[in-house]
């Protein structure tokens, strides 16, 4: 019987750092990710894939506030904002499969789906709005669109501008979520929560909201609510580390709950980078999933890679 494995990689492997975020640049990246995954599936897996879409979505806001200034266009709304780069990054990961596929000789589906993931109308994340997305403006710029809109803006922490901060709620619900387990168990590679997915709240109905949720925690939820087998979280780096590039550095092998939680409440692992990284994996862990494994995709096939979080 194949293993059923969730796969969740961020944005920044579609596009890298430097990069202009061309169709060239990101199709050329997003094969080479398809390549490592196709370890995975050589290997008698299924997979399900959530991904991030930091950069693509920074773009995005980009255009729609060109637009607005040149030809008084409307901007669009953040969670319209994530289903169109969905819809983009499926479309390139599945291109990169259908070609890898062709050159392997393999015969699997790919599908993308649009996927909305249900947040609480009332998660303190929304008093409390902390993801900056978007352009950067001057403060007085800032100050205006504030008023306009109602939306927060806040200063960045690296330079004198400002840009909009929108909430990180947490996944409550993923919607079509038997869906994507059918298909998955199908032997179809499924695309799913891309970005975090499509903040919604349930409202009468759904309705969507301005918010950004994370990806790896998103994804997480998938693993828990599908029984996959294991979890894996790919990351720039081959393993997690304690005092990383800093004198003692250490690569991690294998991190029980209790160890990782330890290590997170020392701040061993920096917020915006490995901590939601290592809760998406305690969360997966702590609902029934055997194993996360946090490593770099070109790691992938190897049974002895990366940083293993158990029971």
């Amino acid at each position: 019987m194949k293993k059923l494995a969730v796969i969740a990689f961020g944005g920044n492997a579609l596009l890298k750092s430097g990069q202009r975020g061309t169709y060239q640049d990101q199709i050329k990246n997003v094969t080479e990710t398809c390549d490592s995954l196709t370890n995975l599936l050589k290997q008698d897996y299924n997979i399900v894939i959530g991904h991030g879409n930091g950069p693509q979505v920074g773009n995005v806001l980009l255009q729609h506030e060109a637009g607005k200034k040149k030809f008084n266009i409307e901007a669009m709304p953040m969670d319209f904002c994530v289903a169109e780069t969905q819809g983009s990054i499926g479309y390139l990961i599945e291109q990169g499969f259908r070609n890898v596929f062709a050159r392997e000789g393999m015969s699997r589906g790919v599908l993308t789906l649009l996927t909305q993931v249900v947040v609480d109308k009332t998660d303190p994340a929304f008093q409390n709005p902390v993801k900056p997305v978007g352009p950067y403006y001057t403060k007085e710029e800032a100050d205006v669109f504030a008023q306009e809109t109602g939306a927060t803006y806040a200063k960045d922490s690296k330079s004198d501008k400002y840009r909009k901060v929108v909430a990180s709620p947490k996944p409550i619900k993923i919607i079509n979520i038997d869906l994507v387990k059918t298909l998955a168990l199908e032997g179809n590679v499924v695309v799913t929560v891309g970005g975090g997915g499509i903040p919604v709240i349930e409202d009468n109905g759904i309705k969507g909201v301005e918010a950004v949720i994370d990806k790896d925690l998103a994804s997480s939820l998938v693993a828990v609510e599908i029984g996959a087998d294991e979890f894996y979280i790919l990351t720039d780096v081959p393993k997690v580390y304690i005092n990383f590039r800093q004198p003692g550095e250490l690569a991690l092998d294998v991190l029980t709950i209790k160890q990782a939680e330890d290590l997170l409440s020392q701040g061993q692992f920096a917020e915006g980078s490995m901590a939601p990284k290592i809760r998406a994996a305690l969360h997966f862990v702590k609902n029934g999933g055997k194993e996360c494994i946090i490593t770099e995709a070109g790691q992938l096939g190897n049974p002895n890679c990366g940083t293993r979080i158990v029971w």
